[in-house]
């Protein structure tokens, strides 16, 4: 790979974000890093009525079996699992800011990459506040390429795309529809089957959501190249 070619870091809220949202894009990038931020399990052994309609018997057991499907998902996708030390909120306090968008941005110094993948944020507050993370650190690294998912399921309440759009407009940061280049030729059918695949790997993610309640990952994925407005000189 060349060194103007897109190594992507994608930022995953959690362990089916990046596949579910992703996938497509994923399967013509090998090697992307896949970064999930609320990956640890529960400091108390605790029961949470998600991880019961996935099917698990306790936190515990739910975070174990959700590496190992995300484990599969990007071996698929010959894509590199990052995981952070933060819980999701169903289990805990969520971190401060602050402190997830230093991680973040250690972990990213410490990668290859020069195309981000941030989400939108567009209902989960898990997504939210990741994505207010990478809002931070953005600027910071402004030299990067990144680019803003619309994560899937999420993406179909009506008018939440427009608010976060409206939403990085205030923050001084321009959104451009762009999909970013592949690094790797692959036809869209063999992006779409990969995907699918992967995507068939969260067994008990899928198995929440119930039948017909997903079929939106599946959807063409969309992507915003986001950029810091530069203030005018007076």
């Amino acid at each position: 790979m060349s060194e103007t070619s897109p190594r992507l870091f994608i930022v995953s809220p959690h362990f089916d974000d990046a596949v579910f949202s992703c996938g497509a894009l994923l399967a013509a990038h090998p090697d992307a890093q896949v970064c999930t931020v609320f990956a640890a399990p529960p400091e108390h052994e605790m029961h949470t009525e998600w991880d019961q309609r996935s099917g698990f018997a306790n936190a515990y057991e739910a975070v174990h079996e959700r590496t190992l499907e995300d484990n599969r998902a990007l071996e698929v996708l010959d894509a590199i699992p990052l995981r952070m030390p933060f819980r999701a909120s169903q289990y805990s306090d969520s971190p401060s800011i602050s402190t997830m968008a230093a991680m973040l941005e250690e972990t990213i110094y410490r990668s290859t990459a020069n195309t981000l993948l941030m989400p939108l944020g567009l209902y989960h507050d898990d997504h939210v506040r990741v994505f207010e993370a990478c809002c931070e650190i953005l600027p910071r690294l402004s030299h990067l390429i990144w680019f803003g998912y619309e994560e899937a399921i999420h993406r179909r309440t009506p008018g939440v795309v427009q608010a976060r759009l409206a939403d990085l407009a205030q923050r001084g940061i321009v959104a451009t529809p762009a999909y970013p280049s592949a690094a790797h030729t692959i036809d869209l059918q063999r992006r779409a089957q990969l995907k699918r695949e992967a995507v068939n790997a969260y067994v008990s993610q899928l198995r929440a959501f119930g039948a017909g309640n997903y079929d939106d990952v599946f959807a063409t994925e969309h992507y915003w190249q986001l950029s810091v407005r530069r203030r005018a000189k007076k």
